[in-house]
């Protein structure tokens, strides 16, 4: 069975006491940096078990009446179509998304931000959107020498050129679809431009990884450093915590460059700074939930793992290079693990060698293990999803939960009118085929009775497989990996 790690109620409670803390620190008005994902971190979930995905945002509606959201995105993501590779959607498609959701729960979101803007032909385009969606909508543009050109950067020439985004609440959330969006920038140069208005506001920053007091080689943190590859993301010991306190925590490069900068804005408008240390600007109790650490290191490097394969099909279909797989391969050994660590990888190459079709193999959370392969009738998803259900109900291997009397006609539909060449059914058919066989089978009432006992789930698959398998095992919350080959040598794949 899944073991817990993470003590979540123990962490909101903890959580929010130091979030009232910090805003009763500065008079009149913080602006607040959520880093991570607000309503569905499954990351933290995935190596922290028990962590609830929305644990944030239940915690920020109990604010809600204080609180103003701005949603950052870099106008370079939506240059380049950048995709949540969990939820796979663009960010720009996220950020609507996420202002739906807030609204969903009762928040008000003000604003969305344009940062990294050089007038970008996709994010001029995006900000007419957004604003006959009824949007206000900001540009921030880059500024020469960042972050270390602290004189230009901190003047009317740097932040001053940014446009100043109006709020009218005490709590400023600031967040995005994803990390490198520039949601700290925007902080800081709000500040700027509040005290040139003579108003007092301040900074804190609410980031769960990484977790500033675990080791810094804690599998935990090097997980979220497989997490960010892309971004070129970096652990290390916050030294200016080292030299004020003495004290060994962990901070990432980012958070380090971008230090000076806050202190010298701090210095220059309030004659001195609140905060001594990264570590200081933030209010992240996440190590304090820990409640199992054995569990938290497992299931982190299982995630490692994880990150490995995805970034090595995402360099195959062009959305990654070669070195954020030696970038997460550095990270496997320092956190002790290779790919024969997942379980299912091996089994599921076993099964296509032995069968020269593509396999998958499946781990329930459980323990127990079933592979699926590739038939006339079914893909391997397909086939791994009936087994696994038919497993977990007690219904027997050989029962065919859906007869080929019920498949061949989707089959003669798919091929004959809808044009597709490939006739076996795909994941989200074969559920579908089994609800509707359910109504009057027994046992398929029973395997679907079965569905969400699926979830937490591992899979690896011996070939990439469509966009539809893998939202379906998304949506059934599996954890799916798979090698980074293609079913066939075409080269276009959809």
């Amino acid at each position: 069975m899944n073991k817990i790690g993470f003590d979540n109620e123990k962490y909101l409670k903890m959580q929010s006491e130091r979030i009232k803390e910090r805003i009763a620190a500065f008079g009149g008005k913080l602006y607040l940096e959520f880093g991570g994902k607000l309503f569905d971190d499954y990351h933290a979930s995935r190596v922290l078990p028990g962590f609830k995905p929305d644990s944030k945002i239940k915690m920020l509606t109990q604010l809600k009446d204080e609180a103003e959201i701005v949603i950052v995105i870099s106008a370079q993501d939506i240059e380049k179509n950048k995709v949540r590779s969990d939820l796979g959607i663009t960010y720009d498609m996220d950020v609507l998304r996420l202002i739906d959701a807030f609204r969903g729960y009762g928040l008000y979101v003000g604003s969305v931000c344009l940062t990294h803007f050089a007038n970008q032909a996709s994010a001029v385009a995006y900000q007419k959107k957004l604003e006959s969606l009824g949007m206000k909508v900001y540009r921030h543009y880059p500024i020469e020498g960042y972050p270390s050109n602290i004189p230009l950067i901190v003047s009317d020439d740097g932040y001053g050129k940014n446009e100043y985004i109006e709020t009218t609440r005490s709590l400023i959330v600031i967040t995005a679809p994803g990390p490198g969006s520039g949601k700290m920038a925007t902080c800081l140069s709000q500040v700027y431009h509040e005290y040139k208005r003579g108003i007092k506001a301040g900074y804190a920053k609410y980031e769960t990884f990484p977790i500033w007091n675990l080791p810094l080689k804690h599998p935990v943190n090097l997980a979220y450093e497989a997490a960010t590859a892309d971004l070129n993301d970096v652990n290390m010991i916050d030294p200016f915590h080292l030299e004020a306190y003495g004290e060994t925590t962990v901070n990432y490069n980012r958070d380090v460059e971008v230090f000076p900068v806050l202190n010298a804005m701090f210095e220059k408008i309030m004659g001195e700074s609140p905060y001594k240390s990264p570590t200081d600007m933030g209010v992240n109790m996440a190590g304090f939930g820990i409640v199992d650490d054995d569990v938290c290191r497992e299931a982190s490097k299982q995630e490692i793992i994880r990150r490995y394969f995805n970034t090595r099909c995402q360099v195959l279909k062009g959305h990654a290079d070669m070195d954020q797989v030696y970038k997460i391969e550095l990270l496997m050994k320092q956190a002790g693990v290779t790919v024969d660590d997942r379980p299912v990888v091996s089994m599921a190459k076993v099964k296509a060698e032995t069968t020269g079709e593509p396999a998958a193999a499946l781990e329930l959370p459980d323990g127990r293990f079933v592979t699926g392969k590739t038939s006339d009738l079914l893909g391997a998803s397909s086939a791994l999803l009936l087994n696994a259900l038919k497993l977990l109900a007690g219904i027997e291997d050989e029962v065919e939960l859906i007869s080929p009397a019920t498949i061949e006609p989707i089959q003669d539909l798919k091929v004959n009118h809808l044009g597709n060449v490939n006739p076996r059914l795909h994941t989200d058919e074969v559920l579908i085929a089994l609800s509707i066989c359910a109504l009057t089978d027994e046992k398929a009432e029973r395997a679907m009775q079965q569905i969400q006992s699926l979830k937490g789930s591992e899979v690896h698959s011996s070939v990439i497989l469509s966009h539809v398998d893998i939202n379906v095992f998304r949506k059934l919350g599996v954890n799916l990996t798979c090698e980074p080959v293609y079913q066939n040598k075409k080269l276009y794949h959809h």
